[in-house]
């Protein structure tokens, strides 16, 4: 297939204007969003929902992310990364497929509902995973978008895909919350560097290709503006999958733990990576189950 995103080809990088649409329906008066959340998604790349779900669902998720974390303590999965420099759980992947609870979040009619009518029909789970950001040692994630690496890594065709970020405790401005570049989505940032066999297996731990660069970075910051949405505990983040975003580590005394679900369209299975290289194992980037 025609490549409309190339990246990781040139040792200069550049940016190219976005080719599909951001969102794939029309609204109307049913529909799960209002107009004007529809249209700040469009505009912003990213939609808070503060609320979304109840006290109750979120302290069977927090359980369940505690005791997988004690589980992982010493045992070895390759669904298990690690702090760079450390033992530490950063995160774990595949929890869609791998565990009952998180199963039903990933299924949850109120959130499907919102994400399909987003990217305009069917959608399957791409990535799944628990992100562990502990009070004082949470280390940091660097600007990207995560389509560049699905794009160049897992063959994703298209910008036909989200994020959704459910908070499982309070996020603050100053416990490592993520932090988004609105309007940034409009425009795909083309980075540089050859890709490494098997870069996933560094890259989850702390990423150095498909970084963008700090001149681009501030062009997308200065016309625009760097947001941080934060909430209470049972908050969503819905984010476009160019957006760029990133956060700071945690080095206050407040966890920031949260459930990170990638939605595909199913009209946007992946193809063979655009780098050329083998395609990244299935806990990451979903191909058999798509």
């Amino acid at each position: 297939m025609q490549d409309k995103y190339p990246s990781r080809l040139t040792d200069k990088p550049h940016r190219v204007k976005r080719q599909d649409p951001v969102v794939y329906s029309q609204w109307s008066d049913n529909d799960p969003l209002t107009r004007e959340q529809l249209e700040f998604y469009e505009k912003h790349g990213y939609l808070f929902l503060e609320g979304f779900f109840t006290a109750g669902e979120i302290g069977e998720w927090r359980k369940e992310l505690g005791r997988l974390q004690q589980h992982y303590l010493t045992l070895s999965s390759e669904e298990v990364i690690r702090e760079p420099g450390g033992d530490e759980v950063r995160s774990i992947f595949a929890v869609h497929r791998n565990n009952e609870v998180f199963r039903s979040t990933a299924d949850h009619p109120k959130l499907k509902e919102i994400v399909d009518y987003l990217l305009g029909g069917p959608t399957y789970v791409h990535q799944s995973r628990i992100n562990y950001k502990p009070g004082f040692t949470g280390k940091e994630f660097y600007w990207h978008s995560d389509f560049e690496t699905w794009h160049v890594e897992d063959g994703m065709p298209s910008m036909r895909a989200l994020s959704c970020s459910i908070a499982l405790e309070d996020n603050f401005i100053y416990n490592g919350a993520l932090m988004v570049i609105p309007g940034s989505h409009k425009e795909f940032i083309a980075c540089v560097g050859q890709t490494p066999e098997n870069h996933y297996k560094d890259s989850l731990r702390r990423q150095e290709y498909g970084v963008p660069d700090q001149m681009s970075l501030t062009e997308l910051a200065h016309n625009s503006s760097i947001e941080m949405p934060v909430g209470k505990a049972g908050s969503v983040l819905l984010f476009d999958c160019n957006l760029m975003h990133g956060s700071a580590s945690n080095i206050s005394p407040y966890p920031r733990s949260n459930v990170f679900i990638v939605y595909n369209s199913l009209d946007n299975r992946l193809q063979a990576p655009y780098s050329g290289q083998a395609p990244r194992p299935e806990f990451i980037a979903a191909r058999e189950q798509a």
